[in-house]
């Protein structure tokens, strides 16, 4: 609707957007990704692909695929009847022209009918260009969001070139093989990503709102796992614009800006006349900034993610109650201190320069290898432009490439972002089938063969052919990866826990431990090489014996004679008997002759001190009692 006076809502949010170009020249940076040819052999090299602004790019990924060229409806601007299919087992890349729709219209296109990724042939010789979504040009489409394979625009040289070989393969040629190689499309410069979201407070701007608020809401928990760890410093931004000098007394300014027309956003209902202003959600805006560097000031700064979370829910503008006291009690509830956040936030009535603000307009402006900030939402990673949908899986995976090889949190590594290389063979990994254990462990970045520790035993080698149980308690884990054979009740291995690795067959077998083979001691000479000695071999050892009259002596490897007759025997235990009840009947007599004599002594002393029996009464001399 226009406004009661003055320009129409529409115009006027143009004269705001060309008010922050006039000072500087836009410049868009395209993100680029390699394209290389593997085949045919005269094409071989790298390209560059211009990553859509739609779609989940494979950041820190590769795919291999086979370009297949529609005869019919080239430009992708129709359903495909059918699904194509590859000419082998690579995953079919869609070479498609540009003209005629949308770009991200090919790409549903293209997904509908089967393509792994989709590649845009430019329709002339020129620099690329970022292949935009309906939605940023005004227009909504629901298949947007549905779209989850990678898509990129390539020279008009290039895919004249991929044309020419599918069509003489279909001719008898060679597969047009090419590779989609975005590992290095995200810095990582250190072992700490930065990154920034530029966004609104507004939530009544259509699809555009929807998708940055279900992102907040769903990559919440990754992003303060994060932040609380360190491993990324998280900065908010707002984009502002401001209005012409011209216009600063009209209705129009008034009602979209602050401090004076210096801050401005767009009417929500683009209707000046009803509901919330765009000064509303400039001073929102401004609150949301402020809570984050207060937050950051107490070091919480994580806690920014609870309040936009929380703001959306219990102050949505949908519901009418997007307002300044709603949005107090939600810095209440989160103990956030409010007198620091007003102190932050200054006076939006003032006419003078908010430095929060004034910030955010000059990071607008593309610096380096970054362009200009234009559209909501907008994702930095490490100074780069993210590209793609604003999808939780796909943004983590991007900030995720951000981090140097093996420097990545273990919030990388979860069951979201794993490749699932390792369903099919293992990954090509080595695996145990009898265990059920694998060496194949599948990143965000794609499948490693790494040995793996099962129940505390941990296994060594290269993770591509073998893996060995190593260490303690290895034995206990299929034997330790050693032989094993159970034979009449007895069990002999060739795994040992007194050694930490390898395997060694037991005494009495002979093998390299992996197959251990019963040795014929008998047979082979190692036992039982005395005279009349007879040998006997059993599985793990051997039994020895004398022929005749002989006892076989073990540790002496000997036989020495011996009879079989009873008699002597019996006259040695009858000598045992007697000798023993010699002893015992001397024993007897000894300790009574000792203890008569003994009695006889003691009395013999204490009958000189004291009467005994029928002697006398008086006292012996040496008991009288002294006298004077």
């Amino acid at each position: 609707m226009a406004s009661q006076r003055g320009l129409p809502a529409a115009a006027f949010l143009f004269l705001l957007l060309a008010a922050v170009a006039a000072p500087v020249t836009c410049r868009f940076v395209v993100e680029k990704g390699s394209v290389s040819v593997l085949s045919p052999e005269n094409l071989r090299g790298s390209h560059n692909g211009a990553i859509a602004n739609f779609g989940v790019p494979n950041y820190a990924a590769t795919l291999v695929g086979s370009i297949v060229y529609p005869d019919k409806g080239t430009d992708g601007c129709n359903s495909f009847k059918d699904r194509f299919k590859s000419p082998s087992s690579h995953p079919v890349i869609l070479l498609l022209d540009r003209g005629e729709c949308y770009f991200a219209k090919k790409a549903w296109y293209g997904q509908e009918a089967g393509a792994a990724a989709v590649l845009i042939v430019d329709n002339k010789d020129e620099p690329l260009i970022t292949m935009d979504t309906p939605e940023a040009s005004g227009y909504t489409e629901d298949y947007v969001t549905k779209i989850t394979i990678p898509s990129a625009l390539i020279e008009y040289p290039f895919g004249k070139a991929l044309k020419k070989a599918v069509a003489e393969e279909k001719s008898g040629g060679g597969e047009v093989v090419v590779k989609l190689d975005w590992t290095e499309s995200m810095p990582h410069p250190d072992d700490r990503v930065e990154y920034e979201l530029w966004t609104n407070s507004n939530d009544e701007c259509g699809l555009r709102c929807d998708e940055q608020i279900n992102f907040v809401k769903n990559f919440k928990g990754h992003a303060q796992l994060l932040e609380r760890g360190g491993y990324t410093l998280f900065t908010p931004h707002y984009i502002t614009w401001y209005c012409p000098s011209a216009y600063l007394l009209s209705r129009q300014c008034k009602s979209q800006c602050i401090n004076n027309g210096r801050y401005c956003a767009p009417d929500p209902e683009k209707d000046f006349g009803s509901g919330y202003e765009g000064k509303d959600v400039v001073i929102e805006n401004l609150r949301q900034l402020c809570v984050h560097r207060v937050a950051n000031e107490t070091r919480r700064p994580w806690v920014w993610w609870d309040f936009v979370t929380d703001f959306h829910l219990r102050c949505s503008m949908k519901q009418g109650k997007y307002s300044m006291k709603c949005a107090e009690e939600v810095v209440l509830s989160l103990g956030l201190p409010g007198d620091k956040i007003k102190e932050c936030m200054g006076d939006p009535t003032r006419d003078a320069e908010n430095p929060v603000l004034k910030n955010e307009q000059d990071r607008q402006v593309g610096n380096g290898s970054r362009g200009d900030v234009t559209i909501l939402p907008t994702l930095l990673i490490n100074d780069v432009q993210y590209r793609g949908q604003l999808d939780r899986t796909a943004v983590l995976q991007a900030v995720c490439a951000g981090f140097k090889e093996t420097t990545e949190p273990h919030v990388c590594l979860n069951s979201d972002l794993e490749t699932n290389e390792c369903l099919e063979n293992h990954g090509g990994c080595w695996h145990d089938s009898n265990l059920n254990i694998s060496a194949c462990k599948d990143t965000f970045r794609g499948r490693v063969c790494q040995c793996p520790t099962v129940n505390d035993v941990h296994y060594s080698g290269d993770g591509y052919t073998s893996c060995r149980a190593v260490g303690p308690g290895r034995c206990a884990l299929n034997n330790g990866g050693c032989w094993s054979e159970t034979r009449d009740g007895k069990t002999f291995s060739a795994c040992s826990e007194n050694e930490l690795k390898g395997c060694r067959c037991p005494s009495g077998f002979s093998g390299d431990g992996k197959q251990c083979t019963d040795i014929n001691e008998c047979k082979d000479g190692i036992a039982c090489q005395c005279d009349r000695c007879s040998c006997k071999n059993n599985w793990g050892g051997f039994d020895c014996s004398c022929r005749g009259n002989y006892l076989y002596l073990k540790g002496e490897d000997k036989c020495i004679a011996g009879t079989t007759s009873k008699f002597p025997l019996y006259l040695m235990v009858l000598f045992v008997f007697c000798v023993g009840g010699t002893g015992v009947a001397g024993y007897i007599f000894y300790k009574y002759r000792l203890r008569s004599y003994m009695d006889s002594e003691i009395m013999a002393i204490m009958s000189q001190y004291m009467p005994i029996d029928n002697q006398s009464n008086e006292v012996h001399p040496l008991m009288r009692e002294s006298t004077v």
